[in-house]
């Protein structure tokens, strides 16, 4: 695995080595509070940068009309499987990380113990092979590699995408339509909650077909930027040149828990209408980049049948 950010511009690399000493700052922080084993005993073993400023392919459009901008993607492997829980060990490290005025660079972090690493390796589970061919060390606690990846064929690589595919996708649907008769009955939040499930769901659905992985996240601009990663024509779904619309996707992503707990959460008619109408076609449009992926994976599978 490459161990060398040099090829980034000096902004950048001074960026990612304040983005590291943030998170061992956090991360020490949380294991204080508490005397459970696990805690005393918690360590970060890697932190790998990923993505497009791994492979050299990342954007930085924010005047731009899409106003694109790449995030890092980090991947920090931590030493049990308990210290993966986000809410309790990395949400402060993230909000941090969105208000220091030296990072200007959005970050996605995604945490995984070095036995679910190397199980999904061992599964031959795209996403991981690529982190491990393509990563950069920024951060090791020591030089133990990551299990050599075991390779799937190409007829289990379809079977397992359109498994996913097949279970994912009718759940986005159903919670669309289900938003839409809570939207004509008026019931705003349970609409916004709704629709915001229907989101989760068919950002997973891509990303499992895609890679055989999607983070267990109710964070939609976090699931958002890996699927616009995969596929930029995905970016033109939600527009980023008003703030008004960038607001009331802003509201939504709120609503997986303030929808059903904030008696001050609010959403307007207008929003949701607005929001339904783009729900409508992120999901026709993930659709057909899964089943590109499907075809190709079908194609595969039976060039190598003969």
């Amino acid at each position: 695995m490459k161990t060398s950010i040099d090829q980034l511009p000096l902004r950048k690399q001074r960026e990612l080595v304040r983005i590291v000493e943030v998170l061992h700052e956090e991360f020490e922080g949380a294991l204080k509070e508490g005397t459970a084993d696990f805690k005393k005993l918690g360590r970060i073993l890697k932190i790998i940068l990923f993505g497009s400023y791994a492979r050299g392919t990342w954007v930085d459009e924010p005047h731009t009309r899409k106003g694109y901008k790449s995030d890092y993607d980090l991947l920090i492997i931590v030493n049990n499987r308990k210290l993966t829980d986000f809410s309790t060990y990395w949400r402060k490290a993230q909000e941090r990380l969105m208000h220091l005025p030296e990072i200007r660079t959005p970050v996605s972090l995604i945490v995984h113990s070095r036995r679910e690493v190397n199980t999904a390796l061992y599964d031959g589970q795209y996403f991981f092979v690529e982190i491990r061919r393509d990563g950069i060390l920024l951060y090791e606690l020591d030089d133990e590699p990551l299990a050599e990846p075991r390779p799937r064929t190409s007829a289990d690589a379809l079977r397992i995408a359109a498994e996913y595919f097949e279970d994912r996708m009718p759940h986005a649907k159903v919670f669309l339509k289900t938003a839409e008769f809570c939207l004509r009955e008026r019931d705003f939040k349970e609409a916004a909650f709704l629709l915001h499930q229907a989101i989760e769901q068919a950002y997973s659905a891509l990303l499992l077909v895609l890679t055989s992985y999607s983070p267990a996240s109710h964070n939609l601009r976090h699931l958002c930027s890996l699927a616009e990663k995969r596929d930029q024509r995905l970016s033109e779904v939600w527009p980023r040149d008003q703030h008004l619309y960038v607001a009331w996707f802003n509201i939504l992503d709120e609503a997986y828990v303030k929808s059903r707990y904030s008696k001050h959460y609010e959403i307007s008619e207008e929003a949701l209408t607005w929001l339904v109408e783009r729900v409508q076609r992120l999901i026709a449009d993930l659709e057909a980049v899964c089943i590109e992926q499907l075809d190709r994976l079908r194609k595969q599978a039976e060039g190598d049948l003969g």
